[in-house]
């Protein structure tokens, strides 16, 4: 055998021997002693949310919607960080 077979049959034994130890470490299951599962927490029933859920099934009728217009409202309010914007009087809804 030349210096060059030698050298390929090393590259190729090397390769091999890393595939398998990546191979190995991949499959290991490593369990840290004494150590409980996660449990998720369910959060609180977000009546926003919901209301978000409603006006997304309406779909463009929605932007007629005055519950909608004011859930998006919340939402942006809630979003920005902002305090939400009182609700516009009756007298002004008929100009």
């Amino acid at each position: 055998m030349d210096g060059k077979m030698l050298a390929r049959l090393g590259v190729f034994v090397f390769v091999a021997v890393a595939i398998t130890a990546t191979a190995i470490e991949m499959t290991r299951k490593v369990e840290a002693p004494g150590t409980e599962p996660v449990r998720l927490i369910e959060p609180a029933r977000d009546p926003l949310r919901e209301a978000q859920r409603r006006c997304q099934q309406l779909g463009q009728s929605a932007a007629n919607d005055p519950d909608c217009l004011r859930v998006w409202a919340e939402t942006r309010d809630r979003f920005l960080g902002r305090s939400p914007q009182p609700a516009p009087s009756a007298a002004g809804e008929g100009r």
